[in-house]
């Protein structure tokens, strides 16, 4: 009777022994260089984002999975508190943070980058230039020159949006306007169909995927003319800094954590001399100018004979 007493005992120990080990296992200690966070990311900007995520990984002791989505789904995620840290191309509104602000949490808004919107055609195409107000009149069914139609990303994304509001509608016409689920998807079918214009993510063109190398050769990206300007201007970095480009767009990271994470450690890490160096190499703007490092030799050899 007694062993089977020391025997149950020393069961109960070994149990609760590999309990606790598991606990501590499972336990993940977050802070802004460690742990694991899923953020939620524009669809649009994931190639870029995907960049700045790869550097700080191989940096810090942190793991860090994106969920790219429309922007439509990425409010509804925040609000849903299904995620608290979000990539995307503007602000909360008033409305969405005080949302946040109703709940004790107060959303730390970063601007990080600007962007810019491509707007892509068949190479086949005459035209490499496209007035902005023909695409509005396009939306408001008015008449325009030589467009077949617009092709973007998905009806509820961040360049859908942008269209909307220049247009003053709420939502697309069904005669002319196309939507797909990715900008890889749109570089595709503008490759294959003459006359139709794309609405990609400026940086889908600068940092392509292997395997869409092969569509980017058959499309040109478009310069445009803008509103108030006779002027066409391409989406270089020089043209989106100087504000003539008429499609750039802020980008921003949103953390609504309420405590000192991964969230403020990665964009910490987005705003600084590194994160920013990442967005000058991908072609767009950043909004803090990383800095130059000359090295300067008191030896010169001159090897030449």
């Amino acid at each position: 009777m007694k062993f089977l007493k020391i025997t149950v005992v020393l069961l109960l120990l070994v149990f609760l022994g590999i309990t606790c080990n598991k606990k501590k296992e499972n336990t993940t200690i977050e802070s802004v260089q460690t742990g694991n966070i899923t953020m939620l990311v524009d669809e649009t900007l994931l190639p870029v984002i995907q960049d700045e995520v790869e550097i700080f990984e191989s940096r810090f002791d942190a793991k860090i999975t994106l969920l790219p989505k429309s922007e439509t789904e990425i409010i509804i995620d925040l609000m849903q508190d299904n995620s608290k840290v979000a990539i995307m191309a503007r602000k909360l509104t008033t409305e969405e943070f005080n949302n946040f602000q109703s709940r004790k949490i107060k959303p730390e808004q970063a601007r990080f980058a600007i962007d810019a919107i491509a707007l892509i055609a068949n190479k086949n195409t005459k035209d490499t230039i496209v007035a902005l107000k023909d695409i509005i009149n396009l939306l408001q069914q008015k008449p325009q020159k030589n467009i077949k139609g617009l092709v973007f990303d998905n009806p509820n994304s961040s360049t859908a949006r942008l269209f909307n509001q220049l247009a003053g509608i709420t939502v697309f016409p069904s005669n002319g306007i196309f939507s797909f689920k990715t900008n890889d998807e749109v570089i595709k079918y503008v490759s294959e169909n003459n006359g139709m214009i794309g609405v990609v993510g400026l940086n889908w063109i600068n940092n392509p995927t292997p395997a869409m190398k092969q569509y980017l050769d058959k499309i040109n990206v478009l310069s445009i003319i803008g509103n108030s300007k006779n002027s066409a201007n391409f989406p270089s970095q020089n043209d989106i800094a100087e504000g003539k480009y008429p499609l750039a767009r802020d980008l921003y990271i949103v953390n609504c954590q309420g405590f000192v994470g991964l969230g403020q450690g990665f964009s910490t890490f987005l705003t600084g001399e590194s994160g920013q160096r990442i967005i000058l190499k991908a072609g767009l703007v950043p909004v803090n100018t990383p800095g130059r490092k000359i090295l300067v030799r008191n030896d010169i050899e001159n090897n030449k004979k």
